[in-house]
C-alpha cells in the first residue's frame, strides 16, 4: 500500500498526531513516535509537497461567538452546466462554509452558519436565493452535531 500512496506508516501516525492536535509540536510528535524531529519535518515537506497535507485549520466553537445555527443547503440548479458559476457566487457569501457538488436530489450540497434564524433567512433570500441559475433550495437545521471527528489513518479498518 505504501508504494500506492507514497506514504508509508510513519506517515500516518504522524497525519494521526497532528489530526488529533494540529498544534502539537514536531518535537513532541517526534518523542511520542521514537524519531528525531528531523523526520517529522522531512516527512512533513514530503507530504505537502505530494499534496497529501494542503494546510491546516482551528477549530472554533462558533456558538461561544454568537453563532447559533448551523443549517444545511440542498441547492437545485436549473441546468448541472451551471455549477461553476453559482459555485463562485457561493464562494462570495462568508457564511458558506462548504459546499459540495453532489449526485442524487441536489446539485450542490452546502454547510451554512449563521448568528440566528432571522440571520439564516437574511442569507437565504437576499444572497442566496438571489443567485442566478439556483431554481430552489431546501434548508435542514442541525439541532445537534453529535459526530465530528477525522477518518482513522493509522489503523486497518479490516
Amino acid at each position: 500500500m505504501s508504494e500506492l500512496s507514497g506514504i508509508d506508516h510513519l506517515d500516518r501516525q504522524i497525519l494521526s498526531k497532528l489530526v488529533e492536535d494540529g498544534k502539537m509540536p514536531y518535537t513532541d510528535i517526534a518523542k511520542q513516535l521514537f524519531v528525531s524531529s528531523g523526520t517529522i519535518h522531512v516527512r512533513m515537506k514530503k507530504m505537502e509537497h505530494m499534496g497529501i497535507v494542503t494546510g491546516s485549520s482551528l477549530q472554533i466553537d462558533y456558538s461561544k461567538l454568537g453563532y447559533d445555527i448551523m443549517a444545511f443547503l440542498g441547492i437545485y440548479l436549473d441546468k448541472s452546466s451551471l455549477y461553476d458559476e453559482v459555485s463562485e457566487q457561493l464562494k462570495a457569501i462568508p457564511e458558506i462554509v462548504e459546499a459540495n457538488y453532489t449526485t442524487g436530489l441536489y446539485s450542490v450540497f452546502a454547510k451554512i452558519i449563521c448568528k440566528d434564524t432571522n440571520h439564516l433567512r437574511l442569507i437565504l433570500h437576499d444572497k442566496i436565493q438571489k443567485i442566478a441559475g439556483i431554481q430552489r433550495t431546501e434548508t435542514f437545521i442541525s439541532l445537534e452535531q453529535s459526530i465530528n471527528r477525522p477518518i482513522n489513518l493509522v489503523e486497518d479498518p479490516d
